[in-house]
C-alpha cells in the first residue's frame, strides 16, 4: 500500500487559502431541509463558547450553508488512515545545542555470558546478553527464535497479549541470520534477536488489527512499517504482533483484556498492553510500543519493564496506525535501559516517508558520570505523592545522590490551558477515524462508555478549527517554556504520573525513560521517569542505566512466569 507521506514535500499555508476561496466560489449547495437556520446557530454557540447577536447570525447564514456543502463533500471523500495532514508539528528546538557529529559508542556489553543450565532462564536474559550469545555462536538465532515462539504459544493466551505469531516469517529471518553469521557477516547487536511489535504496525502477509473489532481482519497489503524494516535490516527477528487497547487506548481489545503478568487479576494498562505484558513475562526480549499520551509510560509502569518514549520526530511512524499526527511516537520496551538504547539506535532516523523525522546523532555513553551532569527533580510532584509511591520515588533520589548527582529542585511549567491543548489529541484522533464514526461501525468497539473512543470521537467534532489552531499556538509557547527550563538541566527526574508533566511532555515532544523503582502494596510494579532535552535520548538512557546497575529492580521478574 502506498503511504502518502512521500507525496508531501512541505506545508503550504497558501494551499489552505486557495481551498477556502474555492469553496466560496463554487457555491456548494445544501438541500433546503438540511439548511442551517438561526436557531441552529444559537444552540451551537453554547457548545463553542460564542455569543453572536441576531444580526450577526443572519449575516453568517449564507456563508455557513456554503461551508456546510463543502463539508459534506469532504465527508464523502474517502481518506485512508495513512494519509497525513499537509501541516504537521515541528517542536522549536530552543537554545540547547543538538550534537551534529556522531561519536563512536562504547556500548559496554557484558563479558563471559554463558548459556544457562536451565534453558528456560533464557526468557529473562537481556538483549545485550542474548546478543553476546549469538555473536559468539553459543546459540543460534533459529534456536532462540523457536524458544520464544514456544513461550508465546504457552503463555500468550493466559496473558491475552498476542494477536498473531509470525512464525513463518520469523523462522525464515532466523535462518538467514544464522547463515549470514556463518558466512562472516554480522549485522550488529540485534543480529538474530527475536522481538514483538504492537499490532498497529503494518507487516505484509499478516493482518494488522489495531486491536479493534472493525479492523480485526484488516490487511494493509504490501505496507511495511519503517521501524520493522529497520529492525529487519539490523538482523532482528519479528516473532509476534502483540495486543493493544482498541485504536490505541487502554488494555481492552476485541479478544479480551491483556493481563499484568505480576497480577493476572489486573489489566496490563495500555495502550502498548501486549508489548509490556509479553516483555515482562519473558515471551519476547523486547517489543515496540507507541505513545500519544502515556501508552508507553503506563504499561511499562504496570508491567515493570523499561520504556523509552523518544523525542517527537526521532522515529518514523510510516506504516503505523495514525491516532494523532502531531503527538504519536514509537519506542522500545525492554528489560532495561541498555536494551532500549540498543533498539533505539536501530530504529531512529529518517526514511524519506515520514517527513516529521529528523536525523541527529545518538551519542550514547554506556557509563554516565552523574557528578558532571545537571540533574533536577520536580520537588512538588515528589512532595504530593501518596505515601507508598513517595517512599519509592524518594529512594530513587537517594540512589542518584550516591551515584554522584547533585540534585536541584525544579518548578515545573504551569499556568497553561492544558485542557484546551488536550483537545489537539481528540480532534486529530476524531479526524483519523472520521469514517468509522460516520459509518456507525464504531459500535463494534468493545468499550462504549463516556471515556472510550466512540464517544470521544463524537464529542471532538465540536472542537472548532479556530480553537484547534489556537490550542497549537498555546502549545508553541509551552514548548518554549519547557525548552527554557530544560536548557539548564541534562535530566529531570519526576514521578511518572506527577501533575501535568506526562501531558506536557507528550505535547512538547520531549523524550522520557520510564523504569521500575519498586512495588505497591499489591505487589504490582511502580515506576519513575527521567525527562531529557529534545533529541537527547542518549543522556537519559545513560543515567537510567546507571540507576539500574545500582539497583536490582530490572533483574526481578514475574514469579509465575519463571519455569
Amino acid at each position: 500500500m502506498q503511504t502518502p507521506f512521500n507525496r508531501l514535500k512541505q506545508p503550504k499555508l497558501l494551499l489552505l487559502v486557495v481551498l477556502v476561496l474555492a469553496a466560496f466560489s463554487l457555491g456548494f449547495k445544501v438541500a433546503q431541509d438540511m439548511a442551517i437556520k438561526s436557531a441552529d446557530v444559537k444552540t451551537a454557540q453554547k457548545i463553542l463558547d460564542l455569543d453572536f447577536n441576531d444580526q450577526e447570525i443572519e449575516q453568517m447564514l449564507p456563508n455557513l450553508n456554503r461551508s456546510l456543502g463543502g463539508t459534506q463533500e469532504l465527508h464523502a471523500y474517502e481518506l485512508d488512515n495513512s494519509t497525513p495532514p499537509v501541516l504537521w508539528f515541528n517542536p522549536p528546538k530552543g537554545s540547547r545545542p543538538i550534537p551534529t557529529k556522531q561519536e563512536a559508542i562504547a556500548w559496554g556489553f557484558p563479558e563471559n555470558v554463558q548459556l544457562p543450565a536451565n534453558r528456560n532462564d533464557l526468557a529473562f536474559y537481556t538483549v545485550a546478553e542474548l546478543s553476546v550469545l549469538i555473536r559468539e555462536k553459543k546459540i543460534s538465532s533459529v534456536e532462540l527464535t523457536q524458544f520464544f515462539i514456544d513461550r508465546l504459544k504457552t503463555y500468550g493466551d493466559t496473558l491475552q497479549s498476542v494477536i498473531t505469531i509470525t512464525e513463518e516469517r520469523a523462522m525464515a529471518q532466523a535462518k538467514r541470520a544464522d547463515e549470514l553469521l556463518a558466512g562472516g557477516t554480522y549485522l550488529g547487536p540485534l543480529h538474530g534477536i527475536p522481538y514483538g511489535a504492537k499490532d498497529l504496525l503494518a507487516v505484509p502477509d499478516y493482518k494488522t488489527t489495531w486491536g479493534a473489532g472493525p479492523f480485526q481482519e484488516q490487511n494493509r497489503g504490501e505496507e511495511l512499517a519503517t521501524v520493522v524494516k529497520k529492525l529487519d535490516d539490523a538482523g532482528a527477528v519479528l516473532v509476534a504482533k502483540l495486543t493493544l487497547g482498541a485504536l490505541a487506548m487502554g488494555d481492552v481489545w476485541y479478544g479480551g483484556t491483556t493481563k499484568n503478568p505480576w497480577n493476572l487479576e489486573q489489566g496490563s494498562s495500555g495502550s502498548s498492553a501486549g508489548s509490556g505484558s509479553s516483555t515482562a513475562a519473558g515471551l519476547v526480549p523486547f517489543a515496540l510500543g507507541t505513545e500519544t499520551l502515556g501508552s508507553i509510560v503506563s504499561p511499562s509502569t504496570r508491567n515493570g519493564v523499561t520504556g523509552l518514549r523518544p523525542t517527537f520526530g526521532r522515529v518514523s511512524r510510516a506504516g503505523a496506525m495514525a491516532l494523532s499526527w502531531s503527538m504519536d511516537k514509537i519506542g522500545p520496551m525492554a528489560r532495561n535501559a541498555f536494551d532500549c538504547a540498543l533498539v533505539f539506535d536501530a530504529i531512529r532516523g529518517e526514511d524519506q516517508i515520514d517527513l516529521t523525522v529528523e536525523d541527529h546523532p545518538f551519542n550514547y555513553k554506556g557509563k554516565a558520570d552523574l557528578s558532571k551532569l545537571r540533574v533536577g527533580y520536580l520537588k512538588e510532584f515528589f512532595d504530593n505523592n501518596r505515601e507508598g509511591q513517595k517512599e519509592k520515588d524518594n529512594q530513587v533520589l537517594t540512589v542518584l545522590k550516591k551515584l554522584g548527582a547533585n540534585l536541584e529542585p525544579v518548578e515545573w511549567v504551569s499556568d497553561m490551558p492544558f485542557g484546551g491543548m488536550q483537545a489537539i489529541l481528540t480532534a486529530e484522533a476524531a479526524a483519523a477515524f472520521d469514517q468509522l464514526t460516520r459509518s456507525d461501525r464504531d459500535s463494534l468497539l468493545v468499550r462504549q462508555n463516556a471515556g472510550a473512543w466512540p464517544n470521544l470521537f463524537r464529542s471532538a467534532r465540536f472542537t472548532s478549527a479556530v480553537d484547534y489552531i489556537n490550542a497549537n499556538r498555546a502549545r508553541y509557547e509551552l514548548v518554549q517554556k519547557v525548552n527554557e527550563l530544560m536548557k539548564e538541566y541534562d535530566v529531570i527526574v519526576t514521578p511518572s504520573f506527577g501533575g501535568s508533566q506526562l501531558l506536557t511532555t507528550n505535547l512538547t515532544g520531549h523524550p522520557c525513560v520510564v523504569l521500575k523503582n519498586g512495588y505497591n502494596e499489591a505487589g504490582s510494579p511502580m515506576s519513575i521517569s527521567f525527562i531529557g532535552n529534545l533529541f537527547d535520548e542518549a543522556t537519559i538512557l545513560s543515567v537510567a542505566r546507571a540507576y539500574q546497575e545500582a539497583t536490582e529492580f530490572d533483574e526481578q521478574h514475574p514469579p509465575m512466569f519463571i519455569d
